[in-house]
């Protein structure tokens, strides 16, 4: 299975918050998965750092690249394709990041890890 991870839950799965869920847990540990991060979760979690938001997250925040390779994940740029398909997405949620994360798992044929229900509006894959 391919996932892309939604910006808390991989915040999460580094912290081993209970607050990721026990499917998603397994889902990510699964050594036959693929896991992505997207750079929209990179800009996401480096602006919220910056701002206050997630103070906690120093290291991660620091050194995003290596955060992601060493837990065997994969990065995911962001295409043109990807910000067309964003921008162009019915205004049912108006978070800038999580539209791109939407259009990415579309596009990309991808089964997004998040608690978020209102992506369900938009057809895509969701594990929680």
């Amino acid at each position: 299975m391919r996932l892309l991870l939604d910006t808390h839950a991989f915040i999460w799965w580094l912290a081993g918050d209970d607050a990721l869920s026990n499917a998603a847990r397994v889902a990510i540990a699964e050594e036959g998965n693929e896991i992505f991060v997207s750079a929209a979760s990179a800009w996401e979690m480096t602006t919220k750092h910056r701002i206050g938001k997630l103070p906690r997250l120093d290291p991660i925040a620091a050194d995003l690249e290596s955060a992601i390779a060493g837990q065997g994940f994969r990065e995911l740029p962001i295409s043109l394709r990807h910000g067309q398909v964003a921008g162009a997405l019915p205004g049912l949620h108006r978070d800038p990041f999580d539209r791109m994360l939407i259009a990415q798992a579309m596009l990309d044929d991808l089964v997004l890890v998040s608690n978020e229900t209102p992506f369900d509006a938009y057809g895509v894959r969701r594990l929680w």
